[in-house]
């Protein structure tokens, strides 16, 4: 069984397409999605549509909960909070349920979890290993996937140490990560719709659990139609222009 993990799609639907495109040459039995679905990115109901019909299995994010009322826009810097407000006025009312409907994680699948933040707080930011290590003893799989950051990579915890792992360099569009089996793993697949890793391509993995095997794969996708559609929309300037530069 070959899962591909998509993560932080943004209603980017640029992205999506390039990364299914390439998804798909590499081959896959399974998708499952880790949240924000939606919010900065122009094509909301297209994404969430496509998430709905494809997707075994579908945590909630922060955006998705905010565009939807479920989350306070209190924290959210004016960018965000502008696209959470227009994403709630144009997502239509069978996709704003379904949002509303998605579960938090950590949701178990095929042996393995998936989740947003973190595995014990959905809007947690996990970013470095000393965070992770606070969460040693909370993990309840082996192999857990999640998003949230946008930045590719991730963590194995083994008994007294936490390292990262690492993602796919410039140069190249892939990278294999073979799971040890002394070791518990944190994943991130990386944003398709709006990576902040300083590289601009989509991001998103494939994992097969009978081989213990997770490849990190990047592709270069549309960004300057993506980014016109913010700008067309009325959203905030930055939104676009953070398309180019990965960040």
């Amino acid at each position: 069984m070959r899962y591909l993990i998509l993560s932080d799609i943004h209603g980017n639907q640029e992205a999506l397409s390039a990364v299914l495109k390439e998804a798909q040459a590499d081959g896959f039995d399974a998708i499952v999605c880790l949240g924000d679905v939606v919010g900065y990115g122009a094509d909301p109901n297209p994404v969430v549509e496509w998430v709905k019909r494809n997707s075994v299995a579908t945590v909630r994010g922060n955006h998705d909960k905010a565009s939807v009322g479920l989350e306070s826009l209190e924290w959210f810097n004016p960018a965000a909070r502008a696209s959470a407000l227009w994403t709630r006025s144009v997502l239509t009312i069978e996709n704003q349920e379904w949002l509303r409907q998605l579960p938090r994680g950590p949701v178990e699948v095929g042996g393995f979890q998936i989740l947003h933040g973190s595995p014990v707080d959905e809007d947690e930011y996990l970013l470095h290993p000393s965070e992770v290590a606070q969460l040693v003893g909370y993990l309840d799989a082996r192999v857990s996937f999640f998003g949230h950051t946008h930045i590719q990579g991730g963590f194995r915890v083994m008994r007294t140490t936490v390292k990262p792992v690492p993602a796919v360099r410039w140069g190249s569009n892939r990278e294999e990560l073979t799971l040890e089996l002394d070791s518990e793993y944190l994943i991130n697949p990386g944003s398709v719709g709006q990576p902040r890793d300083r590289d601009p391509r989509a991001a998103w993995a494939l994992y097969s659990p009978e081989e213990r095997l997770v490849v990190f794969r990047r592709v270069e996708y549309d960004v300057p139609t993506a980014s016109a559609k913010i700008v067309e929309a009325g959203l905030p300037a930055i939104l676009a222009q953070r398309l180019h530069s990965g960040q």
